[in-house]
C-alpha cells in the first residue's frame, strides 16, 4: 500500500462550552484524539482546553484530507457549525 492510499481523518475539536472549534488532519484518529484528551501534541489545544470531538471525515488519500482541512479552515464559525450539525445536530462529544 502506498503512503497516498492509508486512510487518513480530517477531525474538528471544540471545549466544553462549544466556544472554540479546532480543526486538525491525522493518519490515526484514535490515537489523534487520544494525545488532544491528554494535552500532547498541540499548545492551542492544551491552552483552551479542546478534548470534545464533534465531527470527522475519512479520506483514502492524505492529500484529499490536507485540502479539505485547508478548506474548512478558511469556512466562516457558522459554516463550520451548520456542517457539523449535518451529523452531529446536538453537538455532543463522540466516542471512537
Amino acid at each position: 500500500m502506498s503512503r497516498n492510499m492509508k486512510l487518513s481523518f480530517i477531525y474538528i475539536l471544540t471545549n466544553t462550552h462549544r466556544t472554540t472549534l479546532y480543526i486538525g488532519v491525522t493518519a490515526n484518529l484514535i490515537n489523534r484524539i487520544t494525545d488532544h484528551q491528554n494535552g500532547i501534541g498541540s499548545v492551542f489545544t492544551k491552552k483552551y482546553n479542546i478534548k470534545d470531538l464533534l465531527y470527522f471525515e475519512e479520506f483514502s488519500d492524505i492529500n484529499q484530507a490536507i485540502a479539505r482541512e485547508k478548506q474548512l479552515k478558511n469556512w466562516k464559525r457558522e459554516w463550520k457549525i451548520n456542517l457539523i450539525k449535518q451529523k452531529n445536530p446536538t453537538l455532543v462529544t463522540l466516542t471512537l
